[in-house]
């Protein structure tokens, strides 16, 4: 993971946000591992299992929506091998998100 800083350390209400999301996500988990050891049927832990994966996939295409509309933004105002750095994050980025 890179150590580089993005616009998240200087926007709270989209950190606050995110953060939020996460938050669910992390209750929804405990409530998956909950239906585990109470043996709840098999069908009603899987639709959870696609919940959680849903709000997951929801905050991994907000967080690169803001990527793209802050840091590769910025880059490409500066050109050269930043613009280039932050452009093959970005499609990195995507092509682990289509395969996941």
């Amino acid at each position: 993971m890179s150590e580089k800083h993005g616009h998240l350390e200087h926007d709270d209400d989209a950190k606050l946000a995110h953060l939020k999301r996460l938050r669910r996500i992390e209750g929804q988990v405990r409530g998956l591992q909950r239906m585990v050891e109470e043996e709840k049927y098999c069908i009603d832990i899987l639709t959870q299992v696609s919940a959680t994966t849903r709000a997951l996939q929801s905050l991994a295409l907000v967080l690169l929506d803001d990527h793209m509309s802050h840091c590769v933004v910025e880059a490409a105002r500066k050109g050269g091998a930043e613009q280039d750095e932050k452009l093959k994050e970005a499609a990195d980025a995507i092509a682990r998100l289509v395969r996941s």
